[in-house]
């Protein structure tokens, strides 16, 4: 039997972080690029500004009034992909080590991500 230790998950090291700027490259949104708002490590998704849009409906409270308010819903990472900042071009993600320290690099080009 494993002891919990074992079965325990680690977080994953995921390619995107906030403020990248990503395309999507699967699903309805197919192609529409958009600033990362949030990344969700555990559930291996990010919010991205003007992506996978859905409607939620909220009731009124004594703040705010009630009504349909449209929001970003999360997306998968493995639909997302990176564009690097100096092409433009959706590129897959390496991680070096450069003076002691881990940096993120375009696969593509060879370009530092910061």
């Amino acid at each position: 039997m494993a002891t919990k230790q074992q079965t325990k998950r680690h977080q994953p090291k995921l390619h995107i972080r906030k403020g990248d700027t990503v395309t999507v490259l699967a699903g309805d949104d197919k192609g529409k690029t958009g600033e990362v708002i949030q990344v969700i490590p555990s559930k291996m998704r990010a919010v991205v500004e003007g992506v996978n849009i859905v409607k939620k409906h909220t009731k009124a409270t004594q703040d705010q009034e009630g009504g349909i308010i449209e929001m970003p819903a999360p997306v998968h990472v493995s639909n997302l992909s990176l564009l690097d900042p100096k092409t433009g071009e959706p590129t897959r993600i390496g991680r070096r080590l450069e003076d002691g320290e881990w940096v993120r690099y375009s696969k593509k080009t060879g370009n530092l991500i910061k």
